[in-house]
């Protein structure tokens, strides 16, 4: 009963010093009122939800106590009543209603109460959400600033603080994602200054994130008018140097760091739209030429094979001194790949990714070749070096293309054969499991199929002395038809076998070919990655943050 009455008296002294304070003309000169209001707040839960709505209200007519009012409101934030805690944080916002010089200050305290929605509360993670959109509005820029704040690295911090930042940083991120990219119409205005200045925020603070925190930013940052379908190609540049800056191509490559290769592999992936759209891809190419290609022997065998698909689908952007520069090294490997004698392995995929961009890179600087593959192109210039003898690398290079085109045309004979046999097994088969197998298998060879008629399509013209390079995209890579097939089928709705994935590899051609289990891991091994699409680390789902280690999965 006392408790009650020491209750109900505090809550009369907050309401008088709250009423003397809206009738006084000058309300500085009521220090003492707002003083009791501080005071309240070490008081009841009632006192401290009452005091959590007056502190706010006549901060601005104290600033001699602005300090001691904001530690007391933060420690209103984190009472442990969630009443006080909720009706805090909604009166937070209101500190910069007049007093806009502490707008800072309160975005950063708001970015680390987002914490709170780990507590499982919706309430107070309205709350804090709503408080900090209520600051966006009245100025985007500074509170876009303080929030981006929490993204940057944290290295000079201590295992305790990381911990607690990492926390607090994930969170700011999800809210940006889900709250301010979501309404940049409305929130980024004037549109030309904050994007541009989102932009530089987004620049500043790309030094360690992980592969899915970069694609969220440039995907961001590509849906904004200063990069869009209209943007000048400077603007289009000016992605692909980020881009170039994650993608390390200042650093020395060291074929055992997986991390920088993978990392190559995604951003040159990303940056390829942007070449299309006229962006240069030299700085990609340079370095592919002297770092990574030198030393293609030592990479992991799935990692090669990426990185030919994404050399392939860049080829086609190359420019003439780039495609002069990196044309020896494709040779180098398609001798490697295109074997002179028959032999029962050979790898199709990587063999269909080097044609390709064989043919766009000769299509840009047609002569190079003629000291390469011993042709006889002529462009009137001394690099034509017509007067020297090249009959060798002639004969070498088309004996290649003649055993790649014989084995080629032996794989599509055994892949058609097998087709049939699919047909048949799929006509007997019983369960829907049987059948999903079976479609899978079918789809392998089909995929086969068109890797093999891309080949041959691509060595025909190259056996002339003076060939036509094919520089358009009248060839379809088989993998991006191999993607396509395999999602239209996901999304009719079938119930997929778990191993339907490992199974189908192994017996693509097991009843066709009738040779048993090494024939069709042969099969297997020369149509690798045909139902991956690219590559760039699927099973990871991205490369770990720069400086702390930082994992996304």
């Amino acid at each position: 009963m006392a408790e009650a009455t020491v209750d109900v008296g505090d809550i009369e002294k907050l309401y008088e010093y709250g009423e003397r304070l809206n009738e006084a003309k000058d309300k500085s000169q009521n220090r003492k009122d707002y003083e009791g209001i501080l005071a309240a707040a070490n008081g009841s839960v009632k006192a401290k939800q009452l005091s959590a709505q007056m502190i706010p209200k006549f901060f601005k007519f104290f600033p001699e106590l602005a300090e001691q009012a904001l530690d007391q409101h933060l420690y209103l934030c984190e009472d442990e009543e969630l009443g006080v805690r909720v009706q805090a944080i909604r009166g937070l916002p209101l500190f910069c209603k007049d007093t806009p010089e502490h707008l800072t200050k309160i975005v950063d305290i708001l970015a680390q109460l987002l914490i709170a929605g780990n507590l499982g509360d919706n309430v107070e993670r309205d709350a804090v959400h709503k408080a900090i959109m209520s600051l966006l509005r009245q100025d985007v820029k500074t509170s876009l600033t303080a929030l981006f704040k929490h993204i940057g690295s944290t290295d000079d911090r201590s295992a305790e603080d990381l911990t607690a930042c990492e926390s607090i940083r994930e969170k700011v991120l999800c809210f940006i994602r889900d709250k301010v990219f979501s309404l940049k119409e409305e929130l980024l205005k004037p549109k030309d200054e904050m994007e541009r200045h989102i932009t530089n925020l987004v620049k500043q603070n790309m030094q360690d994130v992980t592969a899915g925190e970069f694609k969220l930013f440039i995907d961001f940052l590509k849906s904004l008018t200063l990069f869009g379908k209209d943007a000048p190609v400077e603007h289009v540049q000016e992605l692909v140097e980020i881009i170039e800056g994650q993608a390390d191509l200042d650093a020395q490559f060291n074929v055992s760091d997986s991390d920088h290769i993978h990392r190559f592999i995604s951003c040159i992936q990303i940056a390829l739209p942007f070449f299309m759209r006229g962006a240069s891809s030299s700085k990609f190419f340079n370095y592919l030429t002297k770092q990574i290609i030198p030393v293609f022997d030592k990479l992991p065998d799935e990692r090669k094979l990426d990185l030919l698909k994404n050399l392939a689908e860049c080829s086609l952007y190359a420019r003439p001194q780039e495609a002069r520069q990196l044309l020896p090294s494709v040779v180098q490997l398609l001798k490697k790949y295109m074997v002179r004698r028959k032999i029962e392995e050979i790898d199709f995929t990587s063999i269909e990714c080097l044609l390709y961009a064989f043919h766009h890179l000769a299509h840009k600087t047609p002569n190079t070749t003629n000291s390469l593959c011993g042709y006889k192109i002529v462009t009137g210039q001394p690099s034509d070096r017509l007067g020297e003898d090249f009959t060798e690398q002639y004969k070498d290079f088309t004996e290649r293309l003649s055993t790649t085109e014989e084995l080629a045309k032996a794989m599509n004979k055994k892949l058609t054969q097998g087709m049939a046999e699919h047909n048949k097994a799929m006509a007997a088969a019983k369960t829907e499991e049987e059948k999903e197998t079976i479609k899978k298998q079918k789809q392998n060879a089909t995929a086969g199929l068109r890797t093999c008629n891309n080949i041959l399509a691509m060595t025909q013209p190259l056996h002339s002395k003076a060939p036509s390079f094919i520089g358009d995209q009248k060839i379809s890579f088989s993998w991006k038809e191999a993607t396509k097939a395999s999602t239209t089928a996901g999304a009719a709705g079938r119930k997929r076998s778990a191993n339907a994935g490992n199974v189908s590899g192994m017996n693509a051609m097991k009843k066709a070919r009738g040779a048993g289990g090494v024939q069709n891991q042969l099969v297997n091994r020369a149509f690798k990655g045909l139902n991956e699409g690219r590559g760039g680390g699927r099973g990871r789902g991205g490369w770990r943050g720069r400086g702390r280690g930082r994992g996304y999965y």
